[in-house]
């Protein structure tokens, strides 16, 4: 476990009835397909995110927001218990606030950052944190003329195939390029890149699926 997430450990959730599954907390979820979910998902997380911007640049903090932002993805990627803790129904409001709360203040959090996951644990909207720092990063790169660009690859990039990527996205583009990187082992191998609504996925795993399809398709 990493040392920033044992303060977890004070907050085991409680197994109460009805609390099992999200169905119980939302009777109706059953009925919303997955892309009515995450249009939900990405509306919240754009509100909170237009907020938290434009207080951190009224307060001349988007520095801070920006190692917000690196901080809590960092979190997402490495901590199975802060990823249990922002999307479990299991936790209640209140043990959601605590946690998050004292999170914040060990990774040494802005007030405004805080002020707002307290805010959203208080209103059950902990899950949408993953899409609130896409859409923070993508209006911070927006304001300084940058474009970002979501690269999941089968194992870290070095700083040269880094370069070389964001140099090529420049040129298809015509922008200046801010890669976030995140690793998926599962991939096997190549690159899945995400610039805006446009997606390129050149994984094996993507053309291992595909070459199921057309022997399914075969057969």
């Amino acid at each position: 476990m990493a040392p920033d997430f044992v303060v977890l450990t004070r907050f085991k959730p409680r197994q109460r009835p009805g609390d099992a599954t999200i169905s119980h907390i939302r009777p109706d979820c059953e009925r919303m397909d997955v892309s009515e979910t995450a249009s939900i998902s990405t509306g919240i997380a754009q509100r909170y995110a237009t907020a938290v911007y434009d207080l951190a640049q009224e307060t001349n903090k988007v520095q801070d927001i920006e190692g917000d932002i690196d901080a809590l993805r960092a979190a997402l990627d490495e901590s199975d218990d802060f990823r249990t803790l922002i999307q479990s129904p299991i936790y209640s409001r209140d043990e959601q606030r605590q946690a998050i709360t004292a999170l914040a203040a060990k990774m040494g959090l802005s007030d405004i950052m805080s002020n707002t996951l307290a805010l959203m644990a208080s209103k059950r909207r902990l899950f949408v944190l993953p899409a609130l720092l896409r859409a923070l990063r993508e209006r911070i790169a927006e304001e300084k003329g940058q474009i970002t660009a979501e690269v999941t690859s089968a194992k870290a990039l070095t700083k040269t195939q880094s370069d070389k990527l964001a140099k090529t996205l420049k040129a298809n583009t015509g922008k200046d390029i801010t890669l976030h990187t995140t690793v998926d082992e599962s991939l096997i191998g190549g690159l899945i890149v995400k610039v805006g609504s446009k997606m390129i996925d050149t994984s094996i795993r993507s053309k291992l699926n595909s070459l199921q399809n057309a022997m399914k398709e075969v057969g």
